[in-house]
């Protein structure tokens, strides 16, 4: 995952939820016909790289419960089959077979530097309105 890729999903993860909503369109009140749009398949780097978000974030945003907040919207938005995604996605974090996707966007987030990284975690703290 390069540089832009990150940048990217930032911008990916702060449309998301237009991508996974419902759009409904009514002829009149009696007959309204409801289209949903399919989901996309969530990679493990996508999630990884919302994860290492909640390991670098707090330390950087001013507002740390609006981060939480719009940290817990996008992990619901990439895992909404889960109860508590936030755990969940803690909990995934810890599986063996995922730590080659955290070091990846550990790495990813170390070349975005200090400025890169404040912008994302602003994005998300701001997400959460």
């Amino acid at each position: 995952m390069t540089l832009s890729v990150l940048k990217s999903f930032a911008l990916t993860a702060l449309t998301a939820c237009s991508v996974i909503s419902t759009s409904v369109s009514a002829n009149s009140p009696a007959d309204e016909n409801i289209e949903v749009t399919p989901v996309q398949k969530i990679t493990q780097e996508e999630l990884a790289a919302i994860y290492v978000l909640s390991e670098i974030c707090p330390s950087i945003v001013d507002n740390k419960e609006k981060f939480a907040a719009g940290y817990q919207k996008l992990t619901k938005e990439y895992l909404p089959q889960e109860k508590d995604s936030v755990s969940a996605l803690a909990d995934l974090s810890k599986q063996k077979k995922f730590q080659s996707f955290l070091k990846e966007a550990r790495s990813d987030a170390k070349n975005a530097g200090n400025a890169g990284n404040l912008k994302i975690c602003q994005e998300l703290t701001n997400y959460s309105k």
